[in-house]
C-alpha cells in the first residue's frame, strides 16, 4: 500500500510529468518561428525551458547539415524554419516576418 501511494503521488507531481514539444504547442504555449527555432508564445518558464533544451538539438542537428553541406548555420536554420512554419498544422502558432504570432 504505501509503494502504491509513492507511486501515486509520483504520478501526480509536476516533476513527473515533463512538458513535451507537441504539448506544448498543442496548447499554444510554444510556436515555430522562420528562423527555425521555437519560441515562446507568451513568458512562459516552463515552455521557455523546453524551447532552449529544443533549440540546443536543433542548432546542433543544423551545424552538422551546414558543414557537410558547406553551407552557413543560418542557411540552414531558415529553410528549415520556413519548412516547419508551412508544415505547422490548423491551431498551432508561427511568428510571421513581422515578429508578431499567427494562429494558423
Amino acid at each position: 500500500m504505501r509503494t502504491f501511494l509513492m507511486a501515486l503521488c509520483l504520478l501526480c507531481s509536476g516533476a513527473a510529468h515533463a512538458l513535451t514539444l507537441d504539448e506544448a504547442r498543442a496548447q499554444g504555449r510554444l510556436g515555430e518561428t522562420l528562423g527555425g527555432y521555437v519560441a515562446a508564445v507568451a513568458p512562459d518558464a516552463e515552455a521557455e525551458a523546453l524551447a532552449a533544451q529544443i533549440n540546443a538539438a536543433r542548432r546542433e542537428r543544423y551545424q552538422q547539415l551546414a558543414a557537410r553541406n558547406h553551407v552557413s548555420l543560418e542557411s540552414v536554420a531558415g529553410l528549415a524554419g520556413q519548412k516547419l512554419v508551412e508544415r505547422a498544422p490548423a491551431g498551432q502558432y508561427v511568428r510571421g516576418l513581422n515578429g508578431l504570432w499567427l494562429k494558423k
